[in-house]
């Protein structure tokens, strides 16, 4: 075991508060007015619309403004509260901080990351609460709590800001090279350019339908899906497979050139495409992407470009129908969307331009990508010396840290309910009389 710090002291998370698990709301009790409901979803970000609570609700399940919060199912992180007065949603512990807050808050978010890893859970990432507040915790003096967060947070707080820098860099690469591949193809044809159809400019049809029976038999082969089918690029780690007797495989065989289109799909992604360029070998499609085979006057690489422009430019969100929050571009829907095509050698030029200016962009995005990996180790180094006791120097004058865990247990044992004396033994029946009593009347 380690040796720790001077003043430091071994303990567990369960010993540094009291974490207080929320309520679970039923849907007939939420309200338009009232206090807001805290969800994970409101503390993640992914959902910033609240449900409120009108009723009386016991004083521990209300969180104020400041307050530390942990989500501890579905998502593990740590949280400052920084809503109005609100009510605590069921898998979100309050914590009743004994040490001081922001040291307690990093430490959690710190150590969650190795929950994370271990964590379990039916249909969701969870981790119990015996398993939480059995963590081990190396806990420095009160005063060197404080002087770590002042320092960590300093740091962090310039790290964010790096941070922030790069999300936004990455935004505007992603913006940039949406704009290079929509301004490619010019809204007004130059001349010389025809504007056809998609089915004249090529061949167009749907892949094979799975079923139960061809799960098995004697002509197994790979297959693309949806998930297989990202925008310039196919992704081959996940491959399934279907029995293809010899002449079906035949017809539905990808074959180098052919750009495939995801037929249904979040509204965003529809009609995402990709070029099969021979790799993975011998394998077919299902009839969840769109196939294209370019025709005598279309380069399958002009093709792409196209339906990739298409895609960005919101081009095929018209010739959709959505169920269930998922688009569908239908094959016949496909074949009627306007295909324009320049004469080859401008099909050349253009796409050799794109791929140029593309690749170029490509190479920034993955130097922005290596500086936020880097913060991240930066982040995770900063956090692993603040609680190894090598952030800040230790001073022989702060008060042990094991006197501050003493003062938390005289403390929980002053104000820790003493059992209940067992009830005594229930009479049995035959020991009571029923009756009226002697000497007393009904009337």
């Amino acid at each position: 075991m380690t040796e720790l710090p001077p003043g430091w002291a071994r303990t567990t998370l369960g010993e540094l508060g009291a974490y207080i698990n929320g309520r679970g709301f039923k849907r007939s009790e939420w309200s338009r007015q009232g206090r807001p409901i805290i969800r994970i979803q409101n503390l993640t970000r992914t959902n910033s619309q609240f449900n409120h609570f009108d009723g009386e609700i016991e004083s521990r399940y209300i969180v104020s403004t400041g307050a530390l919060l942990v989500s501890w199912a579905a998502t593990l992180d740590a949280f400052i509260w920084r809503g109005p007065e609100a009510v605590l949603n069921q898998h979100i512990f309050k914590v009743d901080s004994k040490i001081d807050e922001r040291f307690h808050y990093h430490l959690i978010k710190y150590l969650l990351t190795k929950l994370a890893e271990t964590a379990h859970g039916s249909g969701m990432v969870h981790v119990t609460r015996s398993r939480f507040e059995s963590v081990d915790v190396a806990l420095p003096p009160l005063a060197e709590q404080r002087r770590i967060v002042e320092v960590l947070e300093d740091h962090l707080s310039r790290l964010d800001a790096a941070v922030y820098g790069l999300d936004k860099g990455v935004k505007r690469v992603e913006k940039l090279r949406k704009r290079i591949i929509v301004s490619a193809i010019p809204v007004e044809l130059p001349s010389g350019w025809r504007m056809i159809t998609t089915g004249e400019a090529g061949k167009v049809e749907l892949g094979r339908a799975r079923h139960p029976d061809w799960h098995t038999g004697s002509h197994m082969k790979k297959y693309l899906r949806v998930a297989n089918v990202f925008e310039d690029r196919i992704d081959e780690t996940d491959l399934m497979q279907m029995n293809f007797p010899p002449e079906v495989f035949e017809k539905y065989r990808l074959l180098p050139g052919d750009v495939l289109l995801n037929e249904g799909q979040s509204p965003e992604y529809l009609g995402r495409p990709a070029m099969y360029r021979g790799s993975p070998r011998e394998v077919a499609f299902t009839n969840s992407l769109i196939r294209f085979q370019a025709g005598p006057d279309v380069l399958p690489e002009w093709a792409l470009l196209v339906f990739r422009r298409h895609m960005h430019a919101g081009r095929f969100l018209r010739e959709v129908r959505i169920t269930t929050n998922i688009a569908h571009l239908s094959a016949t829907r496909l074949k009627s969307v306007e295909f324009p095509v320049p004469p080859i050698e401008e099909q050349r030029r253009i796409t050799a331009e794109v791929a140029t200016r593309l690749y170029e962009v490509e190479h920034f995005r993955a130097a922005l990508d290596m500086a936020r990996r880097r913060s991240d180790c930066l982040r995770r180094s900063l956090l692993t010396e603040a609680f190894a006791g090598r952030l800040v120097p230790q001073d022989p004058n702060d008060e042990p840290a094991s006197v501050l865990l003493d003062r938390i247990k005289a403390e929980r044992a002053a104000t820790t309910k003493p059992p209940r004396a067992p009830r005594k033994p229930k009479r049995p029946a035959s020991d009571y009389t029923v009756g009226v009593p002697e000497k007393e009347t009904l009337f």
